[in-house]
């Protein structure tokens, strides 16, 4: 279907203005008619915004969506003559936490890459920072700095703008036009995943299809799209990376199946999950797997009725659920607040088998440490070390969580030794599980400390221990302190999320410094992420009471011209809102009798 916009002459927007923009929200502008604009079209090359996309009459890579076609000098089409297996990365067993870690340590082969230089990667993302900040052609200035660009550089780069795609993907295509450097799979992947956490989906499509003309498409790059489809619950973007595999001779088996409804049902999805299943059954093999991804998808939505329909067709084709199935069946009834059932599963499993491991009673634990039943948790914790299973530092997290929660500290020491001695120091999460007890109990100086010795020990502390941190002390109102952890966040290379500036963007309205926070809330406008989900009544009074009543009208006006109509929205009811309480404290004088 051809799309079609009105070509309404634009008189306001200057080029200045559109350097602001990514493809996705400039052909949202009604105003603009970029296929007949050969000036707009060279001036989106020139400044590499963004691969530039024309614009599809007739989608034909996939019967369900359009791959745009790239056309660039120098790339040629690489058909890849060897058929690839697919294999899922996840295990079922895995407790991950969402974290944003992406790991750039290693190359999509698995092996450990050569590491950049910490001063170079400071270097280059200060250019970044300040002339995107500033609206200054960035691209021009880093084409003076003699940059030596290096595949480790550039993931380094990127992981420092992983949450602000718009200055990751300008310097992603500033990078792809110097004449020493190429792109390969890891950094075209790195980019893919940041496209796809902000949903960037037609950016997306065009960087699969020029990674399938160079011919450094991988397994890795179809997990990060599935993954990014299905959080998005785009169904048919997901299932058509199926037809772009076969397209580009990969493998599609029953391991890609596995990985679609495991990521669809890791979105919460389990209804189409199974729909997914029914649908396209015929075509694939089903195993335990396929099985237990399904389960897991109903578990996770709490429908325990539909998870034993699962589990019962499992047995019924004569398959034997493994420790995997069992675990997040058991898993499942707790969290469907079916406590007896699952510790009847439980005694089941130590019965007939398989018999529990680790991760077993690490679910058991954890339900009775978040029922305060520390007595029970720990009856449980000494039956698993005399079955001979070896703790895990996920165990020990559960049981300092559950004492820190009764504020018995005493325990909390006791057990921290304990798993010093032997031989099972604590890892990121029981860092970051002490630093939430401390910040819980307004004791932020304490937390710092955890943070210090977590650094000291290895674990570099994720966009979630910053935001913890910052949290508790501008809780406790130490606006100094909060400002400060913002500030090491920077200089650790840790890229603010969305949480971590309305954390701080809060933080600064509380203290009275409305001003600082327009600056960051524009930051974040422009960087292309979310408006902060804030309390705008004190942030709009100070502005009011400043002689700037106007201020979130051109916010609102600025975020629709990005092209975030839902955020301009908000902004904009807010903006009402401020003038009709001034129009009602301040009446109009022409109306008033003085006798």
């Amino acid at each position: 279907m051809a799309l079609s916009r009105p070509t309404v002459k634009i008189q306001f927007l200057n080029f200045r203005v559109l350097a602001k923009f990514t493809i996705t929200e400039l052909v949202k502008l009604p105003s603009l008619n970029i296929r007949e604009n050969a000036e707009i079209q060279q001036f989106i090359f020139s400044r590499s915004l963004i691969p530039f996309w024309p614009l599809c009459e007739n989608p034909s890579v996939l019967s369900s969506w359009a791959f745009p076609k790239i056309q660039r000098k120098g790339i040629s089409i690489c058909q890849i003559s060897n058929s690839r297996a697919f294999s899922s990365t996840s295990n079922g067993e895995s407790e991950t936490e969402t974290d944003d870690n992406d790991e750039v340590n290693t190359d999509h082969s698995g092996n450990i890459r050569e590491s950049s230089d910490p001063k170079e990667v400071e270097r280059v993302c200060k250019i970044i920072e300040d002339l995107f900040a500033s609206d200054r052609n960035m691209e021009a200035v880093l084409d003076q700095c003699n940059i030596n660009l290096s595949h480790s550089l550039v993931l380094d780069v990127l992981a420092r703008f992983r949450h602000a795609r718009r200055p990751a993907f300008r310097f992603f295509c500033w990078a792809s036009q110097q004449p020493v450097f190429v792109h390969n799979s890891d950094t075209y992947n790195f980019m893919m995943g940041i496209l796809g956490k902000t949903r960037q989906f037609e950016s997306m499509v065009e960087m699969l299809e020029e990674m399938g003309k160079k011919g450094l498409l991988t397994i890795e790059t179809f997990i990060i799209s599935i993954r990014a489809f299905a959080a998005a619950r785009e169904m048919k973007k997901a299932v058509g990376i199926f037809e772009l595999m076969r397209k580009y001779n990969f493998e599609v088996g029953i391991d890609t199946f596995n990985c679609l409804l495991d990521e669809v049902g890791r979105a919460k999805l389990a209804k189409e999950a199974q729909a997914l299943f029914e649908k396209l059954k015929d075509c694939f093999q089903p195993d335990l797997r396929t099985y237990s991804v399904l389960l897991s998808g109903w578990c996770k939505v709490k429908n325990l009725l539909e998870a034993s329909k699962v589990w019962n067709e499992m047995i019924d084709k004569g398959m034997k659920p493994d420790i995997v199935a069992h675990n997040t069946m058991l898993e499942g009834l707790f969290s469907g607040q079916r406590r007896p059932e699952a510790i009847k599963l439980f005694e089941l499993m130590k019965a007939k088998g398989p018999g529990p491991n680790v991760r077993s009673y690490t679910i058991v634990i954890r339900d009775l440490c978040k029922k305060g039943k520390m007595e029970a948790a720990m009856n449980y914790f000494n039956e698993m070390l005399d079955n001979g299973c070896e703790p895990d530092p996920a165990v020990y997290t559960c049981l300092i969580v559950g004492y820190g929660n009764e504020k018995k500290m005493d325990k909390v020491y006791g057990l921290l030794q304990e798993m010093k001695e032997k031989g099972c120091p604590p890892d990121g999460r029981t860092y970051n599980a002490l630093i939430k007890l401390m910040t819980n109990r307004n004791m932020p100086d304490d937390a710092v400390r955890i943070y210090k010795k977590m650094a000291q020990s290895g674990f570099n502390p994720t966009i979630h221990t910053y935001n913890m941190l910052m949290k508790s002390y501008f809780r406790t109102k130490n606006y100094d302190m909060g400002c400060a952890v913002w500030e090491e966040m920077s200089k650790k290379g840790c890229c603010p999320d969305d949480n971590s500036y309305t954390v701080f963007i809060s933080g600064l309205i509380s203290n009275g410094r409305s001003v600082e926070a327009c600056k960051h809330m524009e930051e974040m406008i422009n960087k292309g992420m979310k408006a902060p989900q804030l309390d705008y009544n004190k942030f709009a009074a100070d502005f009011s009471r400043a002689g700037k009543p106007d201020i979130l009208s051109e916010l609102a006006q600025k975020l629709k011209f990005a092209g975030k109509f839902d955020d301009a929205n908000v902004f904009a009811r807010w903006a009402d809102m401020m003038k009709n309480r001034v129009k009602r404290r301040d009446p109009d004088p022409s109306k008033m009798q003085l006798f």
